[in-house]
C-alpha cells in the first residue's frame, strides 16, 4: 500500500495512495468539524456552511465554481456528519491540481453573500421538510435524540428549521473562526496522484495558517428513552438501538460481526426469520455504527400497524438468541463479508480517499490492510457471544417509532423482556 502521510508545522495533514493503472483521481479535505461540536444555539450550523461552501468565494462565483471541475469532466460535493464535514471532487489526473485548487478555495475563501444565504436557506428548509416527509429518514434523527438526550450527539445535523431560519452571516463566520484552523483539516487524496506534488500545493493554499490548538467535542453519553409519534402512515416504522463501543474500542469489531450475522443481509437471522419465513417486513436490518467515544448497534423495520408488535417481539427474540447460540458459520459469513466489503470498496479512489482521511482523523495513520483484516479474522465466536450478551444485558437501549404504532410495546417492556 503505497500511503504517503506528511504534517505541515501548522498541523494541516497531508495523506495520499497512489493507485497505478488510474487515470482519474479523488481529493478532498476533511474539516474535524460536524454536527456534535455545535453548541445548542448553533444546531444545523455545519450543515448550513457546507451549503455555502459552494455559493461563491472571493474568486468564483456559485456558477464559476460548478463549471470549473465540470467543464473538465469531473465532479464536486460535500457532506457533512456528526463528526465531519467534508468537501471533495473526482478528476482526470491533469486536473488534480485544479481540483485541489477549488476544494481549498471554497473551504478557505467563502464569502457568504447575504442574497445567497437567503437562497440558502430556502432550499435547507425544503430538505429539512423533504427529511419530515420521509418516515424511514426521519425516524433515524429520533433514535439518535432519545440515544442522547440533551447532547450535541443526539441533535439532528440539519438542525430545527427555527434554528435555520435565524443563523446570520456572522454566525456562519464564527463557526468557520471556530472550527476551521489547518490543525483540524485533512487533505486526502488517492488515485493518479503525485504526493510531493499534492505536499508543495497544499503548503502553498495552508501553509500560512495559524492552528487553533486540539480541539475536542463534548463527551456523549448514551442515555436512552424512547419516541414514539403516532401518525396514519401506510407503514410502522420501527428502530431500537443499544449502546456498542466506539471506533478506537478493539471491540468494535466484534460488535460489527454481531449485527452483520444479526442482520447485516439476505442470510442474516433477522432478515430469514422475520421476512422470510413469518412475512412480516420488506426492510429490516441491523448495523454498528461508531464514534470516538460512543457508538450505537441499530435494529430497523417497517411493517403495518397490526404486525408491529410481534415483529418487535420477534426482533428482541432474536436479538436474545443470537446472544445464546451465534454458529462459527455465521461468525464466518459475517467476517467474509466485512472483509469483503473493504478490499471491493479499495478499488474505487474515492473511497481509498474517504478511508485514508477518516483512519488519520481515528489514529492518525493509516493501518495497513493485513492489520485490519487480522483484527477482523482475530474475533471468535466467543467474542461475538459475549459481546451481544453485554448489549442486552446492559440497561442500556433507546427506540424510536413512527406511524401506526399505538400496539407496539414500550421501550420498558422490551427490556424487561431482555432482563428476563
Amino acid at each position: 500500500m503505497s500511503v504517503e502521510l506528511h504534517t505541515l508545522s501548522n498541523g494541516f495533514r497531508i495523506v495520499t495512495e497512489s493507485m497505478p493503472g488510474l487515470k482519474s483521481a479523488a481529493l478532498g479535505i476533511w474539516v474535524m468539524a460536524g454536527g456534535r461540536h455545535e453548541r445548542p444555539e448553533q444546531n444545523g450550523i455545519a450543515h448550513f456552511l457546507e451549503h455555502m461552501a459552494f455559493k461563491g468565494t472571493s474568486q468564483r462565483s456559485a456558477l464559476q465554481i460548478a463549471e470549473a471541475i465540470e467543464d473538465v469532466g469531473g465532479y464536486i460535493n460535500a457532506y457533512t456528519s456528526r463528526e465531519m464535514t467534508a468537501y471533495y471532487a473526482r478528476v482526470l489526473e491533469a486536473d488534480v491540481p485544479l481540483a485541489l485548487d477549488v476544494i481549498s478555495d471554497i473551504v478557505l475563501n467563502p464569502v457568504f453573500d447575504l442574497n445567497e444565504i437567503e437562497v440558502e436557506r430556502g432550499v435547507i428548509l425544503q430538505e429539512i421538510g423533504q427529511v419530515l416527509d420521509t418516515p424511514d429518514d426521519i425516524v433515524f434523527d429520533w433514535l439518535q435524540e432519545a440515544a442522547y438526550p440533551e447532547q450535541a450527539l443526539g441533535r439532528s445535523i440539519l438542525g430545527p428549521a427555527e434554528r435555520v431560519r435565524a443563523f446570520s452571516r456572522d454566525d456562519l463566520s464564527g463557526f468557520v473562526g471556530e472550527h476551521y484552523a489547518p490543525d483540524q483539516m485533512i487533505l486526502s487524496a488517492a488515485g493518479a496522484v503525485d504526493h510531493d506534488e499534492i505536499v508543495r500545493m497544499a503548503e502553498a493554499l495552508f501553509g500560512g495558517l495559524k492552528p487553533a490548538g486540539h480541539l475536542e467535542p463534548t463527551g456523549a453519553s448514551f442515555a436512552g428513552g424512547e419516541k414514539r409519534m403516532i401518525k396514519p402512515l401506510e407503514q410502522a416504522h420501527f428502530t431500537l438501538a443499544f449502546e456498542s463501543p466506539g471506533y478506537r474500542d478493539p471491540s468494535i469489531y466484534a460488535a460489527q460481526i454481531y449485527a452483520s450475522a444479526l442482520g447485516g443481509g439476505m442470510s442474516s437471522r433477522l432478515f430469514q426469520e422475520v421476512r422470510e419465513k413469518r412475512g412480516l417486513c420488506y426492510s429490516i436490518f441491523a448495523q454498528a455504527g461508531a464514534y470516538a467515544d460512543t457508538g450505537m448497534v441499530t435494529l430497523y423495520a417497517g411493517t403495518s400497524g397490526s404486525q408491529v408488535a410481534d415483529l418487535a417481539e420477534l426482533t428482541v427474540d432474536e436479538m436474545i438468541r443470537a446472544a445464546g447460540d451465534i454458529t462459527p458459520a455465521e461468525v464466518g459469513r459475517a467476517r467474509a463479508q466485512m472483509k469483503a466489503g473493504l478490499l471491493m470498496g479499495l478499488e474505487s479512489p474515492s473511497s481509498r480517499a474517504e478511508r485514508l482521511a477518516r483512519n488519520i482523523a481515528i489514529w492518525g495513520r493509516v493501518p495497513e490492510l493485513d492489520e485490519t483484516i487480522a483484527r477482523i479474522d482475530a474475533v471468535t465466536t466467543g467474542d461475538v457471544k459475549a459481546f451481544g450478551e453485554g448489549l442486552i444485558t446492559s440497561g442500556r437501549a433507546a427506540m424510536a417509532l413512527y406511524g401506526p404504532v399505538e400496539d407496539a410495546p414500550r421501550l420498558e417492556a422490551i427490556k424487561e423482556k431482555i432482563a428476563a
